[in-house]
């Protein structure tokens, strides 16, 4: 097919939106693949909808081929489905709601475990059904607080979520393992940098989640990586190693010490060493020596309210995500004034274990926090603090929390090396979502022996426009867009670049040739100015230019590899020959 500039529905840009910040939020743009109609909602242009349906193309091969079968759900759904899993309050304000005329609450969609699996027992009433895998390419909704990035971080996004119901664990890991291959192949055949990695499951529930990153500098996921072992894992999945414990017979007991104007971690370790506690540690202090105690308050699904209190050694900060991700489905917030003027024992700045315990807060710490472990930490008053303050003896927690940052050069989970931090973008995670959903539903089929089984489910996800414009932050140059092969809007770009009517109607001839050979061929035969058609192609990306100019006139055309950055003079009649070996390499 052959599609002419002249007619397409384009219009380039010069300069970078105002509110773009990354280079695919430009480049789209810029290129007329995209426009902005809301914040976090996007228009497809004609080239960015042919983007969009390769990446899609490549989604279903793969889903195809490992036996999954593509249906079709509403976008709005009602409430009821997802009051029976508790995620109408789950998810929060990210959720999208809405009401009828008649007053009934209605959602946008955000995932669809609860519609999949009441189709599925809607349908199937024998182990003879299973095992199956459904999936699905459609629009989600989710009402992003600070929507960013253009199509990588939206409202709307089109997505790729599949659903397998099995009788048996063995099956659900059979499942899981196929779409585990599928997610590579896709991602393969994209040709992204990506890498797998251990992740929580978060609001959807299950066990044995993974995610697949796309190596990004503006990446919003940080993950880690274990050079030395291959382990890696999102920030929020990784499971501090827990030092030995200490004994504790024979430790000083714990004294407090006056100690005003030490409300920071700082100003208490300057305070120690100034103190002489140093020469009770034999060594100086470091804010590693102090157990800094952070206040939250949890919103629960039922709506209920909890202070909390998490102890982290004071030479970490704690990382938002990973509290987060260790304390769904409750909501957190920190403690506002009203809250500490509401519960007087809380003194800011000097808080400890102790009075947390005292007045029936739940008090979680960080996994280094064993028993036998000696701490400087607040003594619950104005200027107090107490000094050797052990962990078993002197406070007993409730049990251990990830919260605290994770940083280069930590010990690996696996014992086998160190951590090194790198950031991604998330464009596919996977669930072993278990019996949540089925349970919630009593999703059950008569299995062979006659009495009711328990279906398990998995849950697989792929962010398809996301994809775009990962594509476009990977593969992009200084000149503009690089799409690979499998996905770009066509496979070659013929520029009339000379206005002499030979060579339009050489280049007319070429086009014509290399729509009959089957290929899809964009034709620039604008009267713009060649310099003016060069940038164009440059910015639009596709993957081989081919230039009909001033060397036809001696039988000669150029081609252009947009990946390869390479440009080659060939003869005029080899000409689609050159461009059919070049696109099927």
């Amino acid at each position: 097919m052959i599609t002419r500039l002249s007619h397409l529905f384009l219009r380039t840009l010069r300069d970078d939106p105002a509110d773009a910040e990354v280079p695919s939020h430009k480049l789209l743009v810029r290129a007329g693949y995209v426009r902005r109609v809301a914040p976090g909602v996007y228009s497809w242009l004609p080239l960015g909808l042919r983007v969009l349906r390769n990446v899609e193309n490549v989604v279903r091969e793969e889903m195809n081929a490992i036996g999954g079968q593509e249906i079709l759900l509403p976008a709005m759904l009602p409430r009821e489905p997802y009051e029976a899993t508790n995620r109408w309050t789950e998810y929060g304000d990210n959720m999208f709601r809405l009401r009828d005329r008649k007053g009934a609450d209605y959602l946008l969609g955000p995932t669809h475990e609860e519609m999949f699996a009441l189709t599925v027992k809607s349908e199937y009433n024998s182990y003879k059904d299973l095992p199956v895998t459904l999936y699905q390419v459609q629009i989600k909704y989710r009402d992003e607080e600070r929507p960013r990035a253009g199509i990588l971080r939206g409202r709307e996004f089109v997505m790729k979520d599949s659903y397998s119901f099995d009788l048996d664990e063995a099956g659900l890991q059979a499942s899981y393992n196929a779409h585990r291959e599928a997610y590579r192949r896709i991602f393969d055949r994209l040709g992204v940098s990506y890498v797998i990695v251990a992740a929580t499951s978060g609001a959807m529930g299950g066990s044995a989640s993974e995610e697949f990153l796309a190596d990004s500098p503006v990446g919003e996921d940080t993950y880690v990586i274990c050079r030395e072992s291959g382990y890696a894992a999102n920030v929020e999945a990784v499971v501090t190693p827990a030092p030995p414990e200490i004994a504790i017979e024979g430790q000083a007991a714990a004294q407090v010490h006056d100690t005003p104007d030490t409300p920071t971690i700082a100003t208490l370790v300057d305070w120690a060493n100034s103190a002489g506690v140093d020469a009770r540690l034999g060594r100086p202090v470091t804010a590693a020596d102090t157990l800094k105690n952070v206040m939250v308050k949890l919103r629960h699904p039922d709506g209920k309210t909890e202070i909390l209190g998490i102890g982290v050694p004071g030479d970490r900060e704690v990382d938002d995500k990973r509290m987060g991700a260790s304390l769904e489905p409750a909501e957190v917030e920190l403690l506002t004034e009203e809250d500490f003027a509401a519960n007087p024992f809380l003194v800011k700045g000097y808080i400890g274990p102790k009075g947390l315990q005292d007045n029936g807060i739940r008090y979680l710490v960080d996994p280094r926090v064993v028993s036998g472990t000696s701490w400087i930490t607040g003594a619950d008053a104005p200027g107090k603090h107490v000094v050797g303050l052990v962990a078993g003896r002197d406070f007993t927690p409730d049990g251990t929390i990830e919260a605290a940052e994770v940083r280069d050069g930590d010990p690996s989970p696996d014992g086998r090396g160190v951590l090194h931090a790198a950031r991604g973008i998330e464009i596919g995670h996977i669930f072993q979502l278990g019996y949540k959903y089925t349970d919630a539903f009593e999703v059950d089929v008569l299995g062979e022996n006659g009495k009711p089984v328990r279906l398990i489910q998995g849950s697989y996800g792929i962010g398809v426009s996301r994809m775009v414009a990962v594509l476009a932050e990977q593969m992009h140059d200084e000149k503009g867009l690089r799409w690979p092969r499998e996905v770009a809007p066509f496979q070659v770009h013929v520029v009339i670049a000379n206005k002499d009517e030979a060579a339009r109607a050489g280049a007319e001839q070429v086009a014509a040739e290399l729509d009959a050979a089957g290929l899809e061929v964009l034709f620039d035969d604008r009267t713009a100015s060649p310099g003016v058609k060069f940038k164009d192609a440059e910015l639009l990306g596709m993957p081989l230019v081919l230039v009909v100019g001033r060397g036809f006139a001696e039988g000669n055309v150029e081609l252009r590899d947009r990946f390869a950055g390479t440009n080659e003079e060939i003869p005029a009649d080899s000409a689609v020959e050159a461009v059919l070996a070049n696109a099927r390499a």
